[in-house]
């Protein structure tokens, strides 16, 4: 057994030394970092909407879009982070950058919330006279945020590969370590959430916000020292370069042949015989119009000191033009599991809003608003245990697979997110049905606030399915070399869904509202709106997406990369080596 890692070096450059690194012992430093990032970002998302209202006096509706805009450009800068690692900085260097520009952010968040100029006076937002933060403190605010979704974003894009990074796929001991590594992963992210939604939000509510800033602050300061002591430790891989770019090499390259006709057999097409046989994907018939950047044209290759290799921007080899193609495919499911974000959106958003109305007292003890997230958190869990010691047995011993396809898990968390938000809209009329009979102006509604945890039961199991499910298809039927970018496709699932629920509660505002004296269904005090019409309206979108949902996974083949004979030589005279 090689002693070394084929495709990984150490700290020096040098082959990386099975016994000096990897394993599971640089893994959990890095899995230390992720912990740390979850905890800051769910600590300060679950609980942001309570500020806004109760210290920031804004509106219901804009309190929760400022959350979801937040949350949303956190996911969407996980495609930054991803390029920036694999094209300049490396996994390692960006984590490490990120992660200072977290704390950075962090920091900056205690002060926007400490400092008193940076805030209202004090009073009773439904209060006419009362006054609403003003623009340079909501832009302290947004500029703390945003700084703290950049580093959300690049630790994102970088912290699962890093860890994979530390075992080797071609030795059957460290690969069967590696799935185990996902586990553990997204358990960490399970961790951090519930920590942040329990403890962090605690201490925001009954300490004060400075300090549990503060303790996300001095944790992220910790992890990266941690995190750095592993240098020594840590294997790191070559980046092939962005698949960004390859995808945009290969479009340009097709759009530069449009006019050309294709050739009647696609064994004329060209291919790489640089690329190792068992890499090279057979051509399909699908998406036609990308096979013309495989066309070969006088002046596509470019005369180097010894030999002639193509340009990338005027031809791609029949597998680079099929790895497209392959990302292409998981377009559709890609687009019908954004809906259910959009529901996520809500139980950080408009449930706590709900929540915070409610009765949450256990004897002495008053349970934050924000921590009824625990519920959806405790649902993860518990299905995912569930799904592993029970569904799965089963399923194999009824079915002879080893549990659901990544397509099935999709399709159920879909299904479980309508049912949540049902729940949800039937919870509120009950809700609203109180407020009206005791005084819509009442502080703390005589209604138990476990009256809501059907909805964050439901969703967080949704989640558990939906979660997993996309992260592996994503992975499973992505190309090998665009790993990194199918787990950024799937994350900006995550990213437009907040993009959405902003959007729809921006669209609902301004239909509802119909006059200046009419409150709309997102009224700023939600005991004179209709949210449960709000929660409806989502359900519904929830069901016709399902049925587009289920239209997309039959259609979809699931298809693996086929081994395709390299052309040794090319038609027209072309036949120059492309490797220099």
């Amino acid at each position: 057994m090689s002693l070394t890692v084929a495709d990984a070096v150490d700290y020096k450059g040098s082959p990386a030394d099975k016994s000096k690194t990897g394993g599971w012992v640089p893994a959990t430093l890095i899995l230390g970092i992720e912990i740390v990032e979850r905890l800051s970002t769910m600590g300060i998302a679950v609980n942001l909407v309570t500020y806004l209202g109760g210290t920031m006096h804004l509106a219901s509706s804009n309190s929760a879009n400022i959350v979801t805009d937040f949350m949303g450009t956190s996911f969407l800068l996980c495609l930054l982070g991803g390029f920036l690692a694999d094209s300049f900085l490396g996994r390692y260097k960006t984590i490490a950058l990120f992660a200072l520009i977290q704390t950075l952010g962090t920091g900056m968040l205690i002060v926007a919330t400490s400092l008193p100029q940076l805030r209202p006076s004090p009073c009773h937002r439904h209060d006419v006279n009362c006054q609403p933060a003003n623009g340079f403190q909501m832009g302290i605010l947004y500029l703390a945020l945003y700084i703290i979704a950049l580093g959300t974003g690049g630790l994102k894009s970088s912290v699962s590969g890093f860890g994979t990074d530390q075992f080797d796929e071609k030795d059957d001991k460290e690969k069967a370590q590696m799935a185990y590594f996902f586990n553990r992963f997204f358990f960490f992210i399970s961790l951090g959430t519930l920590t942040a939604v329990t403890v962090l939000v605690y201490i925001q509510d009954e300490v004060g916000r400075i300090w549990a800033y503060g303790v996300c602050s001095v944790s992220m300061f910790i992890a990266i020292i941690i995190f750095l002591l592993g240098t020594k430790r840590y294997r790191y891989k070559k980046s092939a370069g962005s698949p960004i770019v390859h995808i945009f090499q290969v479009i340009v390259a097709a759009i530069r042949k449009r006019k050309m006709d294709l050739p009647y057999d696609a064994a004329m097409l060209y291919e790489s015989t640089s690329t190792p046989e068992a890499m090279t994907i057979q051509h399909t018939q699908e998406f036609r119009i990308l096979d013309k950047a495989a066309i070969v044209t006088e002046g596509d290759f470019e005369e180097h000191a010894s030999c002639s290799a193509p340009n990338p921007w005027k031809l791609s080899s029949v597998t680079r033009v099929e790895e497209v193609k392959m990302m292409a495919r998981l377009l559709p499911i890609w687009a019908t599991t954004i809906i259910f974000w959009t529901t996520y959106a809500q139980m950080i958003t408009f449930s706590v809003e709900q929540a915070s109305t409610m009765e949450r007292t256990i004897g002495n003890f008053q349970i934050p608003a924000g921590s009824l997230t625990v519920f959806f958190v405790a649902a993860i869990l518990i299905t995912l245990a569930l799904y592993d010691r029970i569904i799965m047995p089963l399923w194999k011993k009824w079915k002879g697979k080893p549990g659901f396809t990544n397509l099935q898990r999709i399709a159920i968390g879909l299904v479980l997110s309508v049912i949540g938000m049902a729940a949800a809209a039937l919870a509120e009329q009950k809700r609203l049905t109180v407020a009206k009979s005791v005084g819509r102006n009442t502080s703390t509604l005589p209604i138990s606030v476990f009256l809501l945890i059907p909805q964050f039961f439901l969703v967080g199991a949704g989640e558990a399915f939906i979660y997993t499910g996309q992260l592996d298809f994503f992975i499973t039927q992505s190309p090998k070399g665009m790993k990194t970018m199918s787990t950024g496709l799937f994350l900006t699932t995550l990213s437009l869904g907040f993009f959405i629920s902003s959007f729809l509660v921006s669209v609902i505002n301004k239909t509802t509202k119909s006059n200046a004296t009419a409150q709309g269904w997102l009224a700023d005090n939600i005991n004179y709106g209709r949210l449960d019409f709000f929660y409806w309206l989502l359900a519904a979108l929830g069901v016709i997406n399902f049925a587009i949902y289920l239209n997309c996974a039959t259609w979809y083949k699931p298809r693996k990369p086929k081994s395709a004979i390299p052309m040794e030589t090319l038609h027209n005279g072309y036949g120059a080596e492309d490797k220099c």
